[in-house]
């Protein structure tokens, strides 16, 4: 294992930030300084259903051993930039507007520099809570974008911050190191991202302000393609295969077209690539496993564990050959929606587990809460999980459903691997299958509660295709039940989905329909037409 230190250069460069930053503290109420650390550690495309976490040992001793595990955590969109938008503002899609990865789709925008970045949770902290702030690593896809200000551009609310230019790489890639451009090459002990993520992060809680207290979020390109390894761990799990799950390699029959046009069963070089991509992410994760010892282990020789909550999620999750879609993510099934979620932590006992349905636009609310800030002050769509964890509430008063939205991407013209399907796919495959279109946009109703656990969508395509699925007897997913189920079940999602899908702060909060609170409206239900995308809308 090869060890390396953070160059001079970032070290003199935190150092005199920090000296700066200590005379702005001056003679701040002593209270101050006992507010707890915040760490957030936030990987890329990490999955929990297909077995993501397991190779994460030291990660789950550390955090989830130490702390809680939440079981069932989801995402408000599949796909990298709105759900890392959310995370950041605690809004839905629909609210802070960034659709997908492109820039057209609000991704890392002068639109989002614009309206969302000033109000995300780290510029609260920032600017009300007197938290020095440290970012490291992916940010958003178009970050760096010359059209947005490339990495000159510094988002508000960062007093530190080392950002990957654009997606996420292991080598070759440029750091904004505080709006300065860093280039980096192939070199193993200097330039394996996740590794430099690692000593970026040990050199600032060694050179940081001791008189505030620190937000700090390092953002991992593992287990995100191209899934390089470090040296190593480049023999691990050499006999691996991606986990054959009854979803696996079968028909997607009574699904959305795009689900439908997978060929099965897979071509065997499909089936080998997933499986050698299944390994390789394995792979990239023990890096990540030793970044997060080396955090831990780092707080708790300064004597500043007990006081510092950790939390470890993903931004969404991924699929390894279920339904026979080879690999990506960007559909609405548990596999694409759901994601780890492990938090340590004052007042947060061991070895905790909690079935409360968790969603990533509660981070923001969560951290807020966790600075003493006045959640209700804010915007914020989500709920702090917060009493939750340290025992002052229970599941009583706690959602039963949440909204995931996605706008599909798609070209203009026909994919060379694949003209047959026409234009408005993307992501295909070399058999012709292809992970998305311009019509793969849904929303849905995920509910969970002590009486239902059901999954409702519509699509907003020519068919305006519906799909329901039963987790309780159908964990995969297997069967749409959208034409024998109850009417009045129908029309109960139907209503509560437009409900979400216009919802603001407050207003999407409220009671779902298998909650005992909520009083169900019929004359609602069709007050606004339930097929039109509201995601495509707010960017008209």
């Amino acid at each position: 294992l090869v060890i390396f230190t953070l160059p001079l250069l970032h070290r003199g460069l935190i150092v005199h930030l920090l000296s700066n930053s200590a005379a702005a503290v001056g003679n701040m109420n002593l209270n101050l300084y006992r507010r707890p650390n915040i760490v957030l550690i936030l990987t890329d495309d990490l999955d929990s259903s297909m077995g993501g976490m397991i190779p994460l040992n030291k990660t789950r001793a550390l955090i989830g051993d130490a702390g809680i595990t939440f079981t069932n955590t989801f995402v408000a969109s599949p796909l990298c930039c709105p759900s890392r938008a959310s995370i950041l503002t605690g809004k839905y899609p629909h609210n802070h507007h960034v659709i997908n990865n492109t820039l057209e789709g609000n991704c890392s925008s002068q639109a989002w520099q614009k309206t969302q970045e000033p109000i995300t949770f780290p510029a609260l902290l920032q600017k009300y809570g007197y938290y020095q702030t440290f970012f490291a690593g992916k940010y958003l896809n178009e970050y760096g974008n010359k059209q947005a200000g490339g990495v000159e551009h510094v988002p508000p609310g960062w007093d530190y911050w080392f950002a990957l230019e654009r997606n996420s790489k292991y080598y070759n890639y440029t750091l904004s190191v505080n709006g300065k451009a860093e280039r980096h090459g192939q070199n193993y002990s200097e330039d394996y991202l996740t590794d430099v993520l690692a000593n970026i992060s040990i050199d600032f809680l060694q050179y940081k302000s001791n008189y505030r207290p620190f937000f700090m979020m390092v953002s991992t390109p593992a287990p995100h393609s191209p899934w390089t390894a470090a040296p190593q761990y480049e023999g691990q799990f050499s006999s691996l295969k991606a986990p054959r799950d009854p979803n696996f390699n079968i028909h997607g029959k009574d699904k959305h077209w795009l689900i439908r046009q997978a060929k099965t069963p897979m071509t065997n070089s499909s089936v080998e690539f997933l499986d050698n991509a299944y390994r390789k992410r394995w792979r990239t994760l023990l890096s990540v496993d030793d970044l997060v010892e080396k955090v831990v282990k780092k707080l708790e020789v300064r004597g500043e564990l007990e006081n510092t909550y950790i939390i470890f999620t993903s931004d969404n999750g991924y699929h390894t050959g279920q339904f026979s879609l080879p690999m990506d993510k960007r559909q609405l099934y548990e596999f694409d929606i759901r994601v780890p979620l492990l938090v340590r932590g004052p007042n947060i006992k061991p070895n905790q587990t909690s079935p409360l349905l968790v969603a990533n636009i509660d981070l923001g609310p969560t951290v807020l809460d966790m600075a003493g800030y006045d959640i209700n002050k804010t915007q914020m769509d989500g709920m702090s999980f917060l009493p939750v964890m340290t025992g002052k509430a229970n599941g009583s008063m706690w959602r039963t459903d949440f909204l995931v939205e996605y706008e599909g991407e798609g070209h203009n013209v026909s994919d060379p691997a694949c003209p047959i399907l026409g234009p408005g796919v993307s992501e295909c495959f070399p058999d012709c299958v292809c992970e998305d279109s311009y019509n793969n946009t849904y929303a849905c109703v995920r509910t969970l509660s002590q009486t239902a656990n059901l999954q409702y969508c519509e699509f907003d395509d020519n068919e305006v295709f519906v799909e329901v699925y039963n987790l309780t007897g159908d964990p995969f997913q297997l069967t749409n039940i959208a034409k024998t189920i109850d009417q009045e079940v129908l029309e109960r999602m139907n209503h509560r989905l437009m409900m979400l899908q216009s919802c603001s702060g407050q207003s999407c909060r409220t009671p779902g329909v298998y909650d005992s609170r909520f009083k169900f409206d019929p004359r609602l239900m069709f007050s606004q037409n339930p097929h039109i995308s509201r995601l495509r809308q707010t960017l008209k």
